[in-house]
């Protein structure tokens, strides 16, 4: 059995004495891991990192084994974001996020488009709200998609503020009011609407990652990143934690 395909690296693990276990996100072939021989020598760490993207071939003698791989490096994302903290905290959190989260060996082109999207991003400023926008996605893609069509209570399209924890339905501000300490804020930006900061980010992270929690890592398929049913993975609440960190240095410049 042999395939050549586009892939993103979402972890690479030490395995034995010199090889990795490489886990890519590819175009075709969906989260896929094999072996890389020598994957733990110094001219394959730079290739590994995640968040690159790589032009990789598989083989294995039967379909279901675990098979080797050998890598071609398109783009070294991590690299041009060295000075941009919170870009090294959202590439580490979305390769961990889709490693967690996808059924291994199931195409999900839609998925991967998504993910190679954000790691393309050139402007800084976008990169967090696209991130949430891959998280609601990815719920998406998985069956528990977020509804922000119109409101849950009335109908209504306008001035929706609100979703609710229970269904991921949008709720105007008109009818969530009363409730407003049950339910998730909607930020703007999620609307297409006005810029955004970081208690805007903040946020968007903690309704997805509640979504997330509830839906998607119930039942993980990572036990080595989520060790506990319900849990975000480690580099998920990392970003959580710097963006917490940030919008209350923000709300203290303001005040």
């Amino acid at each position: 059995m042999e395939w050549i395909d586009e892939g993103i690296i979402l972890s690479a693990r030490p395995h034995g004495e010199n090889a990795a276990v490489v886990t890519l996100m590819t175009a075709s072939h969906g989260r896929h891991a094999g072996l890389l021989p020598g994957g733990q020598g110094r001219t394959a760490r730079p290739i590994l990192q995640a968040g690159n993207r790589v032009q990789a071939k598989w083989r294995a003698r039967l379909v279901d084994q675990l098979g080797t791989y050998t890598f071609d490096l398109s783009s070294a994302q991590s690299a041009l974001w060295l000075d941009h903290p919170e870009i090294i905290a959202i590439i580490s959190s979305v390769c961990a996020v889709t490693e967690a989260s996808l059924p291994e060996r199931q195409p999900l082109p839609g998925v991967y488009a998504g993910l190679a999207t954000l790691l393309a991003l050139q402007d800084p400023d976008l990169w967090a709200p696209i991130y949430i926008k891959y998280e609601m996605n990815l719920l998406q893609a998985l069956g528990y998609g977020l509804d922000l069509s119109q409101c849950a209570v009335g109908g209504g399209v306008d001035n929706l503020a609100y979703i609710s924890p229970r269904t991921g339905r949008a709720v105007s501000r008109e009818a969530g009011t009363p409730y407003h300490d049950k339910l998730f804020p909607l930020p703007g930006f999620l609307l297409g609407l006005g810029e955004w900061g970081p208690k805007d980010i903040l946020q968007g992270l903690e309704l997805t990652g509640h979504f997330l929690s509830r839906h998607i890592f119930a039942n993980p398929h990572s036990r080595q990143l989520i060790p506990r049913d319900g849990d975000l993975p480690q580099a998920r609440q990392r970003l959580l934690d710097f963006f917490k960190n940030a919008s209350e240095q923000d709300q203290s410049a303001v005040a």
